[in-house]
């Protein structure tokens, strides 16, 4: 038979198509507290090359042979101050956002929610969305700051997963929005509601953000600015407001991890500095994430408010990101707008 012959199966499967996916991106949690899920989460997390920039042979025999036997039992204990009747808080939070945008942006827009490590997955939701109709989909990472180790490895999993596809949909990504006026704005705003609503006036506000090793900003990563540039024009806002008037800002990194020199100045060298030097009055905000997460919720929280107290501080409160308050909300959704023109 030749070509022109040829005729169609009667039995074609249907397909569908001519919707929109928008996936919101968050790093990544463990299923549960417990040492075993901690573990599975750091294997899959330290694996991946853009997380630790060390050549693979050499450190595999160090994340097998000493991290996964060590970390796992103390990263559990973590995760276990910090989980609730919902599962992970960084989980909860990021689904809770996407469903707060479910409706917003009319009919044939489908928006879900993937975790970069642990689950659901990003091939997961992706698959889902691509089963859905969804023949276009904007990618959301959700970090304010560009990082190699954060974003790029968003491009990176989304990328073999489009390998794995024989039907591909149209990608869109969203920007790193660091010093979107939308975002500072809503900060802004949720910042100093929080801080009115305190027991007490704080002398300095430090604007803590994830660290990364030295080498990052050596090598080109623009994280470092990325991060310096939302303090500068966050701290310029809230300066203007009476709420924080004569408040000293201070910007710090924190999770420092392994022997390697890391951004500066440590966030808990800081807090123990401050305490040292008669600071009594201290408030701590985390602009680089777009939820409340373990380093939030026990590393600043918990571990922070010890270390600040034990060096004589009285007074301490770690104010919450943006996660689903009113401001985050309305800043997600312009910014996915944005992003969906010319699509919706």
């Amino acid at each position: 038979m030749t070509w022109q012959t040829q005729r169609l199966p009667g039995d074609h499967p249907p397909a569908k198509s001519g919707q929109i996916g928008v996936l919101l991106i968050n790093l990544g949690t463990p299923d549960g507290p417990d040492p075993e899920s901690v573990k599975k989460y750091l294997k899959q997390f330290l694996s991946d090359t853009r997380v630790v920039e060390i050549p693979p042979i050499a450190w595999q025999l160090i994340l097998r042979g000493i991290i996964l036997n060590t970390r796992p039992q103390k990263s559990a204990k973590a995760y276990a101050k910090i989980w609730t009747d919902r599962g992970s808080p960084l989980a909860d939070i990021t689904s809770r956002q996407a469903e707060a945008m479910v409706g917003r942006f009319g009919d044939k827009v489908v928006v879900d929610w993937a975790m970069r490590y642990g689950n659901p997955s990003i091939e997961s939701r992706m698959t889902a969305l691509m089963a859905d109709g969804c023949d276009r989909i904007l990618i959301a990472p959700m970090y304010p700051q560009y990082c190699a180790a954060t974003t790029a490895t968003v491009f990176d999993e989304v990328a073999r997963v489009l390998k794995k596809m024989r039907w591909q949909p149209a990608l869109r990504f969203v920007p790193p929005y660091h010093d979107e006026p939308t975002f500072l704005a809503a900060l802004a705003d949720d910042l100093t509601r929080q801080v009115r609503a305190l027991t007490f006036k704080p002398e300095v506000m430090l604007l803590s953000f994830h660290g990364m090793p030295q080498q990052t900003l050596e090598k080109g990563d623009p994280y470092y600015c990325h991060c310096s540039k939302t303090a500068r024009l966050l701290r310029e806002e809230l300066a203007t407001r009476p709420e924080f008037e004569g408040v000293r800002f201070e910007t710090t990194f924190q999770s420092r991890f392994g022997p390697a020199a890391w951004l500066e100045p440590s966030t808990d060298a800081t807090l123990m500095a401050e305490g040292d030097k008669g600071t009594k009055r201290l408030v701590v905000a985390a602009p680089g994430f777009a939820a409340d997460c373990v380093e939030t919720l026990e590393e600043l929280a918990l571990e922070g408010r010890d270390e600040f107290i034990e060096h004589g501080g009285e007074d301490y409160a770690v104010l919450d990101c943006l996660n689903t308050s009113d401001d985050g909300l309305k800043m997600i959704e312009a910014m996915l707008n944005r992003e969906l023109s010319g699509w919706i």
